[in-house]
């Protein structure tokens, strides 16, 4: 679905659920059905967490109050503009075209391309590992276009690991984004 990240904010008896998407419309779903079922599973979830937990013996009586009492979830799903600027992304694709069986060379030639148009973008390097094209023998591939600074603490880097799961075995994909540098 394209999910880059998920933040969970809590305060008091509140909790607000970001999801970072570059398809929204896949979660929410038809007139918002698919956000609200999501909505109640997760309020579902943390009602069992919450009675399991007060059922603790270290617990005071009140923060057995505090588990028990009522709380409200939100749920809100953010639109990423620029999905080919987020590591996490970019590697869910690799991995995805890389399962339907496609040449990896050119899934990840392709991509570089893509990735270096985006504003903002300085350079990437892809890592991938595994029994490429179904080999016998396990083997790793690096491609990079631009600059990659991994050595320096100011560099904007954004990376994730992903996997693909192929009939062959499973394939590791890294990916590095380079963003520019935090103070200039």
């Amino acid at each position: 679905m394209g999910v880059d990240r998920i933040e969970i904010e809590r305060n008091g008896n509140q909790i607000n659920v970001i999801i970072k998407t570059s398809r929204p419309g896949l979660i929410i779903g038809r007139g918002g059905t698919g956000s609200e079922t999501l909505r109640k599973e997760l309020v579902k979830i943390l009602k069992k967490l919450r009675s399991d937990m007060s059922t603790l013996p270290s617990l005071g009586f009140h923060e057995k109050e505090l588990l028990l009492n009522k709380f409200e979830v939100k749920l809100q799903i953010d639109e990423i503009r620029d999905p080919e600027a987020y590591a996490m992304i970019v590697g869910g694709n690799i991995a995805e075209q890389i399962e339907k069986r496609t040449p990896f060379r050119r899934v990840v030639k392709q991509t570089l391309e893509k990735v270096l148009v985006v504003k903002g973008v300085e350079g990437i390097k892809i890592l991938i590992s595994g029994r490429l094209d179904g080999s016998e023998i396990a083997r790793k591939e690096m491609f990079h276009k631009g600059k990659i600074p991994l050595s320096t603490l100011r560099a904007n880097m954004d990376y994730a690991n992903v996997v693909a799961f192929c009939t062959y075995g499973t394939i590791g994909i890294k990916v590095w984004i380079y963003k520019g540098e935090v103070f200039k």
